[in-house]
């Protein structure tokens, strides 16, 4: 039987809409916009970067080993090489007895410091984080109803709460979960759910981060 409801028109008889010269102007301004703002702004990041790091190092090397010395031109990096040759050095300083000695003992002389101390010691458990390799570093995306009832977050899990959280909490079995933000998922909030409160979901943590970056518009396979 045809359906003759005019709300519902059948594919036959839906009118075909027809676009303006300006609207196909609008959907490839829009295409244009979303191939290439990504990269304009990714190198626009990096050159600021790589700036900000030749004016801090270049007044540390010799006039004599600078690029433009000898080139009509200046080359931008020259401060980044320094600053990975710098950082590499530090590594390698700190992977012997003396250096690791020297380390903590900074560490102890800096903690000691009034606001500044607080200050280092938060930063250098974040770093220490953003380099972990191992699996309990942010391994699994969840969702957890926050913040209430009936509404969902994507939450990342960080690791089994500590025994002091879980004794204040009557002995509960919590998970230490980071809530981030959109669409700067560097912010966020620290979470401690019910384990049976959390679902675990089947996607990795560069696709969650994908997810809240894009305020849920990533191009991902439903």
């Amino acid at each position: 039987m045809t359906d003759l409801n005019p709300e519902n028109p059948s594919p036959e008889t839906a009118p075909e809409v027809k676009r303006t010269f300006f609207g196909y102007m609008r959907t490839y301004f829009l295409t244009g916009l979303v191939i290439s703002a990504p990269v304009l702004i990714t190198f626009y990041m990096v050159f600021l970067v790589v700036g900000a790091l030749d004016n801090l190092f270049r007044p540390f090397i010799p006039v004599a080993y600078r690029p433009e010395t000898y080139l009509p031109f200046n080359i931008p990096g020259t401060g980044v090489v320094l600053a990975l040759l710098l950082l590499t050095l530090v590594g390698w300083l700190t992977a012997n007895l003396l250096g690791r000695s020297l380390i903590n003992f900074s560490d102890r002389l800096i903690s000691k410091m009034p606001v500044v101390g607080s200050v280092y010691s938060a930063l250098r458990q974040i770093f220490k984080a953003a380099v972990r390799q191992d699996a309990s570093s942010f391994s699994q995306v969840a969702l957890i109803e926050y913040p209430r009832k009936g509404l969902y977050c994507v939450a990342f899990v960080t690791k089994n709460a500590d025994k002091r959280v879980r004794d204040g909490a009557h002995g509960a079995d919590l998970v230490a979960v980071f809530l981030p933000t959109t669409p700067n998922p560097t912010s966020g909030f620290l979470l401690f759910v019910p384990r049976e409160d959390l679902v675990i979901l089947d996607m990795s943590v560069e696709e969650g981060a994908r997810l809240v970056i894009s305020a849920g518009l990533s191009d991902e396979e439903e």
